[in-house]
């Protein structure tokens, strides 16, 4: 892995990218810290995929909802007790 400075790269960006390209990170200095990396550019795996629902599913508004919890707590109290300013 490389490292260069901030005015050094500046000077010479083509020849770093190039490294880059070939697959070599660089890390970017600022007075000897370390403020970048330079990366070579990778296609991110699929994120997100949208499919349709499984045969037999009803729209949303027809799923049942589960059965209501069955407590001794005041779920709204807790709530209120957590929002507190003072906590």
């Amino acid at each position: 892995m490389d490292a260069v400075k901030v005015a050094e790269l500046k000077a010479k960006l083509s020849e770093y990218l190039r490294r880059v390209r070939r697959g070599h990170p660089v890390t970017v200095l600022d007075r000897d810290t370390p403020i970048a990396r330079i990366v070579p550019y990778a296609p991110e795996a699929a994120g997100l995929v949208i499919r349709r629902p499984a045969a037999g599913i009803g729209k949303p508004s027809q799923v049942r909802l589960p059965p209501r919890l069955k407590t001794d707590v005041d779920i709204v109290a807790l709530l209120m007790e957590e929002r507190q300013p003072d906590r």
